[in-house]
């Protein structure tokens, strides 16, 4: 009997709200996550753990690691494992992480690619160790508690990226292993402004061309949708129409009565729920003849179905892991051996490639505006590849040119305090990162790695009342350090604003690897690179016009 499979004998019940969580064992409910005997987890999770954290430090760690002795970089990851397993323990999470690692490890056993990592759940060294990601969060200087916050109780949620040929595999494993206590989750199609426009026209007979001009009244924006009543009070035209015309008026009238009304129902992309074995005896389940799914739909949607105590894993698929392994295999046809794993990341070709800002083909890197900022760059470390992931967007996109000059000795870098120079000397006194933010509230305020989670939480929300009491907290903590209240205050007000849109390095860290890795294969190995990229978007005609005319500027021969 395999480690896992004591999982399918029990379930425990975890009722959880913002003040406790209560345990107890019950066969027939599922509040949240399924696990077996309980002590047994705990040992399990203990077990697995330390044993792959020999495996990480003698073939990874120790390899890159050439300053520090031995003896004292098994201290600190030791360290730090004991500290992760410990909050894993005392929030009763440890069967969630055997049963993610499990299946990880079966999909990379059978020759499934597996992403690094994907958000804040790259941040942890128990994942590390149990091959959920490959990701050394302390090289990379990433906080476990960003990830899972005691302070702040919610379920662990590990986005795990797999080869988009090769997902549904995985889907079938999991089938196989928990039969009937596995499902994919439920989506509706909801009726917004212009949809509902369009569908009420229909029924009452209006023209096409009449619906279709009344349903372009309503502004475009994806960002933040309008709703119909809000598109009404904008634009004068719609009042006009109403006035006009009995049939819009009826239109309208039934449109605003049926906006918001579930429309259609599909498939959550990622998503699966875990349960025991009797799910269809205590959830709704509906199965889509359509369509070729492995797996039955929960009837309740994501929000419902975590409401109801069903415990979700996000499986998505990613099209540029199909790309390295399809180039990986294209080297071995070559009796090249190459683990993407093991490349060196201080590479200076490829660096030195990215730099001219000729990066078609590759994961992130790719878009006009990216060439340029990296253009402007010029990275040579791999710390600006996780930077550039995490700047170029709107908001911090203004910060490129302050870290690029400051990068390049045209300006001078702001720490904004002497104690915070080694928590922003990497990005040259920009904050970039939520991680950024709640080291600077422990050093400089003394909070917990979990009270600096909150902090970081209470910006990013704005919620102001939260914020009023995060702010004495951290301006009294820093007075206690020796820092007057009223530097404390203005340091206060200016890391506010980063809080409001820093990104989570752990995200930019892992998709940072992933970047990284088809820049190497470009470099080093650029035609079977882009013969599995073309490959893989044989029926994109713009995408291999791209390809053809990158591969025309680089002199390589088309057959």
């Amino acid at each position: 009997m395999s480690e896992i499979s004591k999982l399918e004998q029990s379930l425990i019940i975890k009722k959880i709200d913002a003040r406790t969580v209560n345990i107890s064992i019950n066969n027939n409910e599922m509040l949240m996550a399924i696990v077996g005997q309980f002590d047994q987890n705990l040992k399990t999770l203990s077990k697995l753990a330390k044993k792959g954290l020999v495996n990480r430090i003698t073939n990874f760690i120790l390899k890159k690691n050439k300053i520090e002795s031995k003896e004292k970089i098994l201290e600190i990851y030791e360290d730090r494992l004991n500290h992760e397993i410990n909050i894993i323990n005392s929030m009763d999470y440890a069967s969630y992480f055997i049963i993610v690692s499990d299946y990880i490890k079966w999909a990379k056993k059978n020759s499934i690619p597996v992403g690094p990592g994907r958000g804040s759940g790259a941040g942890s060294l128990v994942a590390y160790c149990l091959d959920i990601t490959d990701l050394d969060p302390i090289e990379f200087d990433l906080i476990f508690e960003r990830f899972l916050n005691p302070d702040r109780i919610s379920m662990p949620d590990f986005d795990i990226d797999f080869c988009e040929e090769k997902r549904d595999q995985v889907f079938e494993y999991l089938k196989s292993k928990y039969k009937n206590g596995v499902a994919h989750i439920i989506t509706f199609g909801k009726l917004k402004a212009r949809m509902v426009l369009r569908d009420v026209g229909r029924v009452l007979g209006l023209s096409y061309g009449h619906v279709d001009r009344i349903c372009k009244m309503v502004p475009f924006d994806p960002s933040r949708p309008l709703t119909l009543q809000e598109s009404i009070d904008r634009e004068p035209r719609f009042k006009e129409e109403i006035k006009n015309n009995v049939k819009v008026k009826k239109l309208i009238e039934l449109s605003l009565k049926l906006e918001g009304l579930n429309r259609n129902m599909a498939t959550h992309a990622a998503g699966v729920v875990i349960a025991g074995d009797k799910l269809a005896e205590q959830f709704p389940l509906y199965i889509d003849h359509s369509s070729n799914l492995t797996l039955p739909s929960t009837q309740y949607d994501m929000y419902s179905s975590e409401n109801a105590g069903l415990v979700k894993f996000d499986l998505l698929g990613l099209k540029t892991l199909t790309v390295i392994d399809n180039t990986i295999k294209r080297l071995k046809l070559k009796k090249i051996d190459l683990d993407i794993t093991k490349i060196d990341h201080n590479d200076k070709k490829v660096f030195s490639m990215l730099s001219t800002g000729e990066t078609t083909g590759l994961f992130q890197l790719e878009s006009a505006g990216m060439r340029e900022a990296i253009k402007q760059m010029k990275p040579n470390k791999f710390d600006d590849i996780i930077a550039l992931v995490a700047l170029y967007r709107p908001g911090p996109m203004s910060n490129i040119p302050i870290y690029n000059d400051c990068k390049h000795g045209k300006r001078t870098p702001d720490y904004l305090h002497p104690k915070l120079e080694n928590i922003l000397k990497s990005t040259y006194g920009v904050i970039i990162y939520q991680e950024q933010v709640m080291q600077i509230a422990q050093v400089l305020s003394g909070f917990t790695a979990g009270e600096a989670d909150i902090l970081r939480r209470a910006m990013g929300k704005k919620k102001r009342a939260e914020l009023e009491k995060q702010k004495a907290r951290f301006i009294d903590g820093a007075y206690q350090n020796g820092i007057p209240k009223d530097i404390a205050a203005s340091i206060f007000l200016k890391i506010e604003p980063f809080a409001e849109y820093g990104f989570n390095k752990s995200h930019a860290a892992a998709y940072a690897i992933i970047a990284y890795q088809t820049a190497y294969l470009k470099t080093h190995f650029t035609d079977e690179f882009f013969s599995a990229s073309m490959s893989m978007e044989m029926s994109n005609q713009k995408k291999l016009g791209e390809f053809y005319e990158e591969i025309k500027r680089l002199n390589i021969n088309i057959i």
